[in-house]
């Protein structure tokens, strides 16, 4: 088999004088077509389409992870016509994603061009979709955008390879579904190990907790106004966590153990991005009398962030966490 090396200017020209009803191929590009996937669940096959012309990438399973990348270093994968494949189909009738995704697609158009890819690297780019809240000045996480080049492709066609150095395949954006997206409303009372060592709080399926509090921000005495208690987050003391889970609903007894119950399951870790004394990561306590003998303490993060591996997300300016109630033995 001859070897030959050229652009796809080329390799438009090869296709030059097809039977009436056969399309013509100036260039395979399609940076501008929106991409489709036939299941979003798994985005496994994911193409585009002009009006007779298909672009088909085929990637292996949890190819497309919810993380950014670095800056500057894309996730790479090699096509190898298993788990990772790149076709372009020509047809002689207008295609639609019927033809892609159909368990038994219709019988037209005809496929009277396909180019399967040999060889070739797919590197993909993921940034975070921001959402964010002008009010509150939280900014959480609505989905992500996966921007897909594929370089040094070469297609093989009978007794000819034409390489191509790079096909721009574009963006594909993932959208993060209610069970993903983070969920910052806490349903139960803001409570503290007897040990004083932790504060938590929780929903059915996700904790936020202060381990190792510093003692000093929980004390029985009122605060002056506007002054409240401060400290910062931090990497041992005042160590701030939320965690997701699956499985059962979370409960107290997920709390103050070193063994807790195995049937919700940890899902992610997202660690609080450590404090800079009066710009971000600040722990204020309130505390103010309730009943006789009793004194809330309100607890609030101001300008926090939390990291999990190259993912950010931001509580916005003030976070109310909650009110923890603590009694004297007068």
């Amino acid at each position: 088999m001859m070897r030959k090396y050229a652009c796809l200017l080329l390799f438009a020209l090869l296709l030059n004088g097809c039977d009436d009803g056969d399309i013509t191929v100036e260039t395979v590009d399609f940076k501008d077509v929106t991409s489709d996937v036939c299941d979003l669940t798994t985005n496994q096959l994911i193409f585009k389409l002009k009006s007779q012309e298909s672009l088909l990438l085929q990637l292996a399973p949890g190819t497309l992870k919810n993380e950014p990348t670095p800056v500057g270093v894309p996730n790479k994968f090699s096509i190898d016509n298993s788990s990772f494949r790149l076709v372009y189909r020509g047809y002689d009738g207008a295609v639609a994603k019927t033809n892609i995704c159909s368990l038994i697609p219709p019988t037209t158009p005809n496929i009277i061009n396909e180019w399967y890819a040999k060889s070739g690297t797919i590197e993909i780019t993921t940034t975070a979709q921001p959402d964010p809240n002008p009010t509150t000045g939280a900014i959480t996480i609505k989905g992500y955008t996966h921007n897909i080049v594929i370089k040094n492709v070469t297609y093989s066609i009978p007794s000819l390879d034409v390489t191509q150095p790079q096909v721009i395949f574009g963006d594909f954006v993932t959208i993060l579904g209610d069970a993903d997206k983070l969920n910052f409303t806490f349903t139960k009372e803001v409570k503290q190990c007897a040990s004083g060592g932790q504060v938590y709080t929780y929903n059915d399926n996700s904790a936020m907790t202060i381990d190792n509090i510093d003692p000093a921000l929980i004390q029985n005495v009122v605060t002056p106004a506007n002054a409240p208690r401060t400290g910062l987050i931090g990497t041992t003391v005042n160590k701030l966590l939320f965690k997701v889970y699956t499985g059962s609903a979370l409960s107290d007894s997920y709390f103050c153990t070193a063994t807790p119950p195995s049937t919700a399951v940890l899902k992610e870790t997202w660690a609080g991005v450590a404090g800079v004394a009066n710009e971000s990561g600040i722990i204020e306590v309130t505390t103010t009398t309730d009943v006789a003998n009793t004194f809330k303490h309100t607890i609030r993060l101001r300008n926090t962030k939390l990291q999990k591996t190259t993912n950010t997300v931001n509580l916005g300016t003030s976070y109310v966490l909650g009110d923890i109630y603590t009694k004297t033995t007068n």
